[in-house]
This record gives structure tokens, sequence and C-alpha cells, in this order.
């Protein structure tokens, strides 16, 4: 978001012994030590850090067969998050290509279960390494222990701020895709005419999906999509849909629905929004994101998140739940 304040100390970290090196510089100087990537996901509050700040630039990309259908895969924390998709996609291997263009490390990716077009990195996610600052150590940690929740894990809950992950451990699969896949994914591919379902033109059908519909981080300031999808109970569902026919949502299982935090924020009339107050806006073609105009602080872009709340709590009576982290 190009906004907020300045860290006390920095320091980018390429090896496990210089995360040991840190913590202890951390420790002599009685401050708090947090980590991140690229920072594509995060909001840093006006006030800055009084701590050490941790840039992980660990760097590893491993592919080794595990069986006649599946191969293992281990990747640094430091790692561009698309790189890697790219990489496994060229081998041939299914199951993170529809996370294609997700901006970011790879580290960052278990933190919050990143997902997209129905496939989440909890799906293959075997093991991640990281180090523990309550026992001091590296540990080892089983995907299945990971907590994982809708864009969430004991990474962002529990266990916030105890863990600083190295790298990732994951399970890929040898066979093409199978569908069905996302309607917007079905939708490319029947367009364009392909009828080879391979991870490469799945790849090549999320690209062209996010880069018409989402902004480029790099000439935008955004965090990609500012709120999650609210799940509800099904029992909501009656009501909402008497009222208002044509709202979207999903299946979740028998007692929940998930509605679309899109077309809720669109509905509640901030579709490309451009509000001067803030110096904030919604982007034209998908209002879950939003932008910084020219907002100078962090106060102005929570200021703006609530108003797009607030509007939705008032209309639908359903709560937007922001999806960045808010730092430190």
């Amino acid at each position: 978001m190009r906004v907020g304040g300045t860290a006390r100390y920095l320091a980018e970290i390429s090896s496990d012994l210089e995360i040991s090196k840190a913590v202890d510089f951390a420790e002599q100087h009685q401050i708090p030590v947090l980590m991140v990537g690229d920072g594509s996901n995060i909001i840093w509050r006006d006030e800055g850090f009084e701590g050490l700040l941790l840039v992980n630039k660990i760097k590893r990309f491993d592919i080794s067969s595990f069986d006649d259908d599946t191969a293992y895969v281990t990747v640094g924390a430091g790692e561009k998050w698309d790189k890697v998709v790219k990489r496994t996609v060229a081998k041939g291997l299914s199951g993170i290509e529809q996370l294609s263009l997700i901006p970011g490390t790879t580290g960052a990716t278990p933190v919050q279960n990143v997902g997209a077009y129905g496939q989440e990195i909890s799906n293959v996610l075997m093991t991640l390494q990281a180090y523990d600052l309550h026992e001091r150590k590296l540990v080892t940690i089983k995907g299945s222990d990971c907590e994982f929740g809708y864009r969430t894990s004991r990474f962002k809950t529990t266990d916030r701020d105890r863990f600083l992950i190295t790298s990732l451990s994951m399970i890929l699969s040898k066979r093409p895709p199978v569908p069905p896949f996302y309607h917007s994914v079905e939708y490319y591919l029947k367009e364009h005419g392909i009828n080879d379902i391979s991870p490469q033109n799945i790849r090549k059908a999320v690209i062209a999906i996010r880069q018409a519909k989402l902004p480029d981080p790099k000439y935008v300031s955004n965090t990609g999509s500012f709120f999650k999808n609210p799940i509800i109970e099904r029992s909501r569902l009656p009501q909402l849909t008497a009222d208002y026919p044509d709202i979207a949502y999903w299946e979740v299982d028998d007692y929940k629905v998930k509605l679309s935090a899109a077309w809720l924020i669109e509905n509640a009339g901030f579709k490309g929004m451009h509000d001067k107050e803030t110096g904030m806006a919604t982007w034209p073609s998908q209002p879950l994101v939003l932008v910084n105009e020219s907002a100078t602080s962090a106060d102005q872009v929570l200021a703006f998140r609530d108003k797009v709340a607030t509007a939705v709590q008032e209309k639908f009576q359903v709560e937007l739940e922001q999806e960045p982290e808010l730092l430190p």
C-alpha cells in the first residue's frame, strides 16, 4: 500500500544460520523480531516497528520423484511464489498451477493458507521448516499440524509471530489437472478452444483471468483481495436470496455457505469508488481490491476499509474480515 512507518532495524536473511544470529542480536537488544517476504499482503501501521525486521531471501528449489504419480518439491521461503509455480508447471507438475500470479514469496503462503480458483497451499503442503522463537531452534512442522482453515492457519492465530518459516516441502502430481475447474477457468478454456488440460494451459488461463481483473502491485498500490469471502450460516440464506435474488454464493457444507465479498461490496455502492477523503479507491473491475490513489497514511487506508465494511454490514448484516496482515 506504500504507507506506514519505518522499522528500527532491518536485515536480509539468506540462510538458517543468519536467522540464529539475527535472533541473538534482537535478544541482546531486547527487541521483537518479525519476518516478511515481499510485504505484498501487509499494511504497516503509521507508528512503525521498534524491533528487528527480517526480510526472507532464503533460496532453494529441489524436485525429486516420490513415486510414479507424484513428485516431492522443496522450496526456500524467500523464493518468489509465482516463479516457483512457473518452474513446477514447466516440469509438468500439477497442484499449484491455479495459484499462478499471486504476488509475494513462498514462505508467506502457509500463513494464511493462500488459495485461488479451488486450490490452496494446504492441499499440497507436506511439511515446512521454521525457526521457533520460543525454543530457539529450527523445527519441522507437518502440514496436517498447521491448523489450516479458510485463509488462516496457526501462524496467524495461536502461534502468531512464533515461527520464522524457512522452507516448504510439497507433494505435486505428475498427472494432468482434473476438471471441473472454477467457472471462470472453464469459460476461458472453452472460449479459447483449449482441450489439452495441462498444468501449462491452466496456468495460462489463470494468468489471463487475473491480469484482466486485478492491478499489478508493482504499479498500482494494493494488497490484492482486501476482504475474505464471508461464511455465514445456511439458515440465513433464504432471507438473503429473497431480498437479493442475484446474490453470489457457494456451498461450503450442509450448514454454511460462502458469500462473494466482491458482490457485497459492489452492491453496497462501492464499485469504482474514488474516495477523496481518504485517497483510496476500489479497482474498477474488482471491487474486492482496495487501491491507494493518494493516501499518505495507514490510518487513511483503514478509514476507507471501515467505510466499505460498515456499508456492507448495514445493508446485508454481514461482517467483512480483512485479509492482509496489519503489522506490527
